[in-house]
């Protein structure tokens, strides 16, 4: 029998941000650096070695379980700038 997991490593903020754990990085921060530079899980690591591959999966996985809404997120963010 199958049940359903949480993100380990994932926490709303008060705002309802998705941030990483353990940190004050917010999802979609992670998320441009793979979008905008094609980087890798491990390439992620290497250019933030504060964060495990554990914390750098489950963010990528919550970015493609809810990407219609952090990317409505990133457009909202984009235009304001």
């Amino acid at each position: 029998m199958l049940s359903e997991t949480r993100y380990e490593h994932i926490l709303l903020n008060e705002e309802r941000v998705p941030i990483i754990a353990g940190t004050t990085m917010k999802v979609i921060e992670l998320v441009l650096d793979h979008l905008a530079y094609g980087w890798s899980p491990e390439e992620l690591h290497f250019q933030h070695p504060y964060l495990t591959m554990g914390q750098i999966h489950s963010a990528l996985a919550y970015y493609w379980d809810h990407k219609e809404e952090l990317d409505q997120d990133i457009k909202t963010t984009a235009a304001v700038c």
